[in-house]
């Protein structure tokens, strides 16, 4: 189940909400039962399978968090109970995520012969898995206490806005809120804002752009020329913004309905002027994540220049390898690795004497490269389609023809990518009529989302297959 299907619009949201809003708000227990069981449920409809490997998940990381805990100032107990978090989840991540990839990268190098595991991943492994090491981490670092009731450990990995696409939620960002929190009328009503808004940018704009995008890289390399190739990435860039900022949009949302405030994970990234101004703005949980579990545990840049150079390479390539199990995911942050290097140790004071817009077409330029290599899981056609990018060959009559069919989608897509129309939007006087006018273009979106729902072929949100 997606958010943005029927069966969750018009079946599952109103039941979760009539069931958890019908318990008095004193109950705070029954009203977590409620969301727990239900977004179970919402698992089990998509991942029937998964749902086991989670609840286990959830179980080991209930355990090392107590063990942890319990054992004080014993360091070889500590250790053991961080040990078997490490093992559930990374093991999970390795052998459902990776393990083909690794025996089909084993069958390359070497003429082993060896049969591929056909392995099934599990939908969101990445972000549940995520959010439970954080957790029993954070434990282990005295950053928070380790949580008595596994109802509320389950609540905290399980709780559906966020369980399959995030955005990373660290436990104690909500650990307050898990056990005692006020669902309050303003907060429902910018949460269903939230929603509808990024419900429009997933299925009005990030599905028509995918569309187009997927034609524009399955072309060969003799029929697509410079525009077009540049038209794909412009497109893909879109698509990939959308459809991932859309969603964290309606998890946002959803959470504020039910009293829960996660963080936000996009903000503007396209307006940056250089790749670590990119990189603040872009899935930023997932950045800060992989800064304070793995740079900073690596030493970050307090063990020298080499140490730091090398730091900043694992960091990326594990990012990278995050994304999916596919090398052109670790060419991808290792490209931005060396994009980051340059910017840090020789760019950036350069920059900094650039005009404004300058150093968005710059940014721009490498940003759009990058999304390149990010969709071109077959490394033959990726050089193949970055060939293509800088060779002007034939004339722009495709390039055209989808332009001219996605005008008012592009117009949009482009202007919604800066915090411009948002600021409008917000910025009408405080007057009755403005709240209504609001209030009817926000409707008129959800119109037009029911509306492409019913007219177009499903498109599942790209970071579940992460």
């Amino acid at each position: 189940m997606v958010f943005s299907s029927f069966s969750f619009l018009i079946v599952f949201l109103p039941a979760v909400c009539l069931c958890y809003f019908l318990i008095p708000q004193r109950f705070h227990n029954a009203r977590n039962l409620v969301l727990l069981a239900f977004s179970l449920f919402f698992y089990v409809w998509g991942e029937a399978k998964g749902v086991l490997l989670m609840l286990a998940v959830i179980t080991v990381s209930y355990g090392s968090a107590l063990l942890i805990e319990r054992a004080g100032e014993r360091r070889s107990l500590r250790r053991l109970g961080l040990g078997l978090e490490l093992l559930a989840c990374l093991g999970a991540l390795g052998y459902f995520k990776y393990a083909g990839f690794f025996v089909r990268t084993l069958d390359r190098l070497f003429p082993l012969a060896l049969p591929i595991p056909e392995i099934v991943m599990p939908i969101g492994i990445s972000f549940f898995t995520f959010q439970s090491m954080s957790y029993v981490l954070d434990v282990y670092r005295g950053k928070t206490q380790a949580q008595r009731d596994p109802l509320h450990v389950a609540l905290y990995v399980a709780l559906f806005p966020q369980l399959v696409a995030g955005p990373i939620v660290r436990y104690e960002t909500i650990q307050a809120e898990i056990t005692e929190r006020k669902e309050r009328l303003a907060d429902i009503y910018d949460g269903l804002q939230r929603f509808i808004m990024g419900l429009g940018k997933k299925v009005l704009l990030a599905d028509v752009f995918g569309h187009e995008a997927e034609i524009i890289f399955a072309m060969d390399s003799g029929v697509r020329n410079a525009p077009t190739a540049w038209l794909g990435a412009v497109l893909f860039s879109l698509q990939i913004y959308y459809d991932f900022s859309g969603y964290s949009d309606m998890a946002i949302g959803l959470g504020r309905i039910f009293g829960f405030h996660f963080p936000e994970n996009f903000n503007y990234p396209f307006v940056a002027k250089s790749a670590t101004e990119f990189w603040r703005r872009w899935h930023i949980t997932l950045s800060s994540w992989f800064r304070d579990y793995v740079y900073i545990p690596l030493g970050g840049n307090r063990r020298g220049l080499p140490r730091q150079i090398l730091n900043l390479f694992v960091l990326w390539g594990l990012t990278g390898l995050w994304h999916g199990a596919s090398w052109n995911y670790v060419l991808w942050g290792l490209y931005f690795c060396v994009w980051l290097i340059l910017e840090k140790f020789f760019l950036g004071r350069r920059l900094e004497k650039l005009p404004a817009w300058l150093c968005h077409v710059y940014t721009l330029f490498f940003c759009l490269v990058s999304m390149v290599i990010f969709n071109s899981t077959e490394l033959s056609r990726l050089g193949s389609y970055l060939s293509d990018l800088f060779h002007f060959r034939g004339d722009f009559g495709y390039a055209r023809f989808v332009l001219q069919q996605n005008v008012p989608e592009i117009v949009l897509g482009l202007a919604i990518c800066t915090p411009l129309p948002l600021r409008l939007f917000r910025s009408g006087p405080d007057k009755p009529w403005a709240e209504l006018l609001r209030c009817c273009c926000l409707l008129a979106v959800l119109a037009l989302s029911a509306l492409a729902l019913t007219g177009s072929s499903f498109h599942a949100f790209i970071y579940f297959r992460f």
